[in-house]
């Protein structure tokens, strides 16, 4: 099971450890603020009060072993950059870091960040979904039970027809549209066929839609 550590706690940082940690994930939560930290603690598996830009300290904690960091820091631009560099010299396999701006994300990037987010662009919620998932292109909340997701066909859907491939049946959901390179069907019939690489629009309710990515 894939291990995260997310490095601070402010709206964006507490959503993506509070959803990470609900879908059952470990879940390392660090911050400076005391207050941050004791109001996640219950929430994460562990929850540490930490300067992130203390290199002894990161090693400490063994930030190097978790398979993917999210540096989560505010509006502090320069500590951001900063220990997205020290994560990725100490060997981290995979670093998200979040970006306020445009320039900032491009410095994120040229610094060694594997992925920049905006959390304005990218709630925390969706980010989460997206960092566990390898089928998984993109999901959008369209109320608290219901959501669309962006899903690369899996093995046992390709060169099947929708109707045999039976997703309805089997899950309760509903594929909206399939994508293919440049082109998109809309509303595909059951005599379909999804080829490999094809990604399908499907719209359910959430835990219909975790039943077909686990699957």
């Amino acid at each position: 099971m894939k291990q995260f550590a997310v490095i601070g706690l402010g709206r964006f940082g507490t959503s993506i450890a509070l959803t990470l940690s609900k879908m059952g994930y470990d879940v390392l939560a660090v911050d400076t603020s005391e207050e941050k930290v004791n109001n996640i603690i219950e929430y994460v598996t562990h929850a540490v009060q930490v300067d992130a830009m203390d290199e002894q300290a990161l090693k400490a904690l063994g930030i190097r072993n978790f398979d993917v960091v999210i540096v989560a820091i505010g509006q502090d631009i320069q500590a951001n950059i900063l220990v997205t560099v020290m994560l990725k010299e100490l060997g981290v396999k995979r670093v998200v870091s979040k970006a306020v701006t445009d320039l900032h994300g491009k410095v994120l990037e040229r610094v060694g960040a594997d992925k920049v987010v905006f959390p304005e662009r990218d709630m925390g919620v969706r980010v989460a979904h997206a960092l566990v998932s390898k089928n998984i292109l993109d999901q959008i909340n369209i109320s608290p039970d219901y959501s669309i997701i962006e899903l690369i066909s899996p093995v046992e859907l390709v060169n099947k027809t929708l109707g045999e491939g039976n997703i309805r049946g089997k899950y309760g959901v509903t594929i909206l549209a399939i994508r293919r390179g440049n082109n998109v069907i809309i509303s595909p019939g059951a005599q379909h066929l999804v080829k490999d690489g094809d990604v399908l629009v499907i719209v359910g309710r959430n835990e219909k839609l975790k039943t077909l990515e686990d699957s």
